[in-house]
């Protein structure tokens, strides 16, 4: 215990925390580049001179490549998930969370490029992220499904509503909205069209 208080064993802490800064520079770079030139066209050697790192030293920080697009990719659905869960939103309020969910990414416009970019590159068969892009989606379609069955068994929701269906409706809608804001932010409101769909879907699905 003596031990930590000297400069020796406070010494970790402080490469730690350096560590931990470096690492939070090549995921802001990372997301950057894979936005530009996606997972397939940008470098590592790129990203380290943004961050003012070598290429070994970023490599220290994240081994491969693939190891820095699992890290962009997760720290995405960090940011989704604490927000979307952040109300407890259960039933029918599952739309409710999904619009402010919406209405945050507005302020992750680099995050929503990168992803945008990277989730139509998974689409080809040896894609390092289509497992991820895959595994990702299963999830968010039954955690969202999951929810309106919740309505539906307290009444709220029409029985007859097809949960699995909307919550697919519901995930096309987000992404089809996001790729049309990033090419014309402008004119696309996104927040305010989500919010006309869910009001309409609202009404349809309601009891």
């Amino acid at each position: 215990m003596i031990a930590n208080s000297t400069p020796e064993g406070s010494a970790p802490r402080r490469r730690s925390a350096r560590g931990e800064a470096a690492r939070e520079r090549i995921l802001h770079a990372a997301v950057e580049a894979f936005a530009q030139d996606g997972y397939q066209g940008c470098s590592l050697a790129r990203i380290a001179s943004e961050v003012g790192l070598s290429q070994a030293g970023l490599l220290h920080h994240f081994p491969t490549k693939e190891d820095l697009l699992a890290a962009v990719l997760d720290e995405r659905d960090r940011l989704d998930t604490r927000r979307f869960l952040a109300d407890g939103a259960e039933g029918i309020d599952v739309l409710a969370a999904l619009e402010k969910l919406v209405e945050y990414n507005t302020y992750l416009t680099g995050m929503v490029q990168s992803f945008t970019v990277l989730a139509g590159e998974s689409t080809a068969d040896l894609h390092p992220a289509r497992d991820w892009f895959q595994n990702r989606y299963d999830n968010v379609r039954e955690m969202i499904a999951a929810e309106l069955r919740t309505g539906v068994e307290r009444g709220e929701i029409r029985a007859d509503t097809d949960c699995e269906g909307i919550a697919a409706e519901l995930v096309a809608t987000i992404d089809g909205l996001q790729l049309q804001w990033l090419l014309a932010p402008k004119k696309i409101d996104m927040p305010a069209l989500f919010r006309q769909y869910t009001s309409r879907l609202r009404n349809a699905i309601s009891t």
